[in-house]
């Protein structure tokens, strides 16, 4: 049975939120261009961008909270809410869709019973879409925290799924 590692990012309270992200825009601060390093930072702290850290952000940048919030959102990378335990990421790429992609993706959503972007009620796995795992000799392929999983069917997503909600 495939087992995947919880990922990187460790949990803060938020009462300290916006003293730390003004420690993480102080930490990027002499860098060219600091929104997406300061944008990442901050997602590795919580593992999501908070909305109380938009408006810190923003001030501290000189930038409206709508230009902070529009990179949030054009990026995939970013979440405005915490992910589940478990991130499964499914390639949607073309190589992948060619060898069978699309009917993993259903299959993952039936099973799991979400749709992209949405975690499991019990906040055990979250299912997003990705664009290009670098498998496209061996799509269609997935990839849980760290781990990527090229050859995908459906067995080997019964079981994959099996394990993370275990």
């Amino acid at each position: 049975m495939m087992r995947a590692r919880a990922l990187p990012f460790r949990k803060r309270p938020m009462t300290d939120l916006a003293d730390r992200v003004r420690d993480i825009v102080a930490d990027h601060a002499a860098l060219e261009g600091p929104l997406l390093p300061i944008l990442h930072a901050v997602q590795a702290e919580w593992g999501h961008v908070p909305e109380a850290a938009v408006p810190v952000i923003a001030e501290a940048l000189n930038l409206s909270r709508a230009e902070v919030y529009g990179v949030v959102t054009f990026y995939h990378d970013f979440r405005e809410r915490p992910a589940g335990q478990h991130v499964l990421k499914l390639c949607r790429a073309e190589a992948c869709q060619a060898q069978g992609g699309a009917g993993i993706a259903k299959l993952a959503q039936a099973r799991l019973g979400i749709g992209w972007h949405e975690t499991t009620p019990d906040g055990r796995v979250t299912l997003e879409p990705v664009y290009c795992l670098g498998l496209c000799a061996c799509g269609p392929s997935a990839m849980v925290g760290d781990q990527v999983i090229g050859r995908m069917d459906r067995e080997k997503l019964e079981t994959l799924i099996e394990g993370l909600r275990a």
